[in-house]
């Protein structure tokens, strides 16, 4: 097993980045040791948008939205997971 090396203090984070952008975790890390970690609170990070959609297919979204007990922007944000995700697979 070959010995480590100690991780150095970096003043900050651009110094951090330029630093692991040129050397090797694994001669800072053991890679054997490490253990899987989970962030159950964790969120994506959002972004506020304007959409100006027709009326008539807001209300229509409304509806399908209410019928499926969702509120219609998160049915909105399913749907267009859903095409990205289509259109992507077919690239």
């Amino acid at each position: 097993m070959k010995k480590l090396k100690l991780i150095p203090k970096f003043k900050n984070e651009d110094n951090e980045r330029d630093f692991w952008a040129t050397h090797d975790l694994t001669d800072y890390f053991d890679v054997s040791k490490a253990q899987r970690v989970i962030f159950p609170n964790l969120r994506p990070s959002t972004e506020t948008i304007s959409l100006r959609l027709p009326q008539y297919l807001l209300a229509r979204i409304k509806e399908l939205a209410n019928s499926k007990d969702v509120p219609y922007q998160s049915l909105i944000k399913i749907f267009l997971a859903d095409r990205v995700n289509k259109e992507l697979r077919s690239i």
